[in-house]
């Protein structure tokens, strides 16, 4: 019987403003497990985290979400999305955010106690997210998207403009969503942070250039590190 995955995408072909961005694209993702999505600014993983959210338009292809056709409407309570730019209302309060978003997925207090925390915005929940800098706003973001206890948190760049500390938090608290079962596909194009993923897509032009652990992909290039890995790929065509 084969392995389930949460994420399939089969022959995936996008085009954005008259460029091709992903022109034959297949990957899988498993379930439970933080799964980095890494590459270069420009390779197209943006473009695949709105197709997998069902946001993007495609010329062919497929992509399966926890076994529904992405963007189908039982997903929008399972599927957690955080963008690269704030998705939040600037004019509320970070507690404000959180409960009207809670609304709208029907979550209680709790989740949004639990969210803040999460995050580490305690201190802030009363002050308007247009006061509070670029690397909070984000984390609002993020709060948001842990609301409902999604099974799929899909990140773009969600620890962009934070500080060390709270970097180590956040991929802690990752790994303690994957093991009581929720999926993560995480986005960067820091290589440091790839070292604290179960999997890795590596993309570059479009196109996965390896997957496996992070100790498989520096086996198969014969890498120190993932920079290197990533490099010597990418020379390899």
């Amino acid at each position: 019987m084969a392995e389930p995955r949460a994420i399939r995408v089969d022959h995936l072909h996008v085009v954005r403003g008259g460029t091709e961005v992903l022109p034959d694209l297949s990957l899988d993702v498993r379930p439970g497990a933080v799964t980095g999505l890494l590459g270069p600014s420009g390779s197209g993983k943006s473009t695949l985290l709105r197709a997998i959210v069902g946001v993007q338009e495609i010329v062919s292809g497929s992509v399966t979400v926890l076994g529904l056709e992405a963007g189908s409407p039982p997903l929008r309570r399972n599927v957690g999305y955080v963008t690269q730019a704030p998705s939040v209302y600037g004019d509320l309060t970070v507690l404000e955010n959180l409960r009207y978003f809670a609304r709208v997925l029907d979550a209680g207090g709790e989740a949004v106690d639990g969210a803040i925390a999460t995050v580490g915005l305690e201190a802030f929940a009363d002050r308007v997210v247009n006061s509070l800098s670029g690397g909070q706003r984000a984390r609002v973001s993020l709060a948001t998207a842990l609301l409902g206890s999604p099974e799929l948190l899909v990140l773009d760049e969600p620890t962009v403009g934070l500080d060390p500390v709270l970097r180590r938090d956040l991929w802690n608290e990752f790994h303690r969503l994957a093991d009581g079962g929720v999926t993560l596909l995480v986005s960067s194009h820091v290589m440091d942070e790839a070292d604290r993923c179960d999997d890795l897509l590596l993309l570059s032009e479009g196109r996965v250039i390896a997957t496996g652990s992070p100790a498989d992909v520096r086996a198969r290039t014969g890498a120190d590190n993932l920079d290197e890995a990533f490099l010597r790929l990418i020379e390899a065509g």
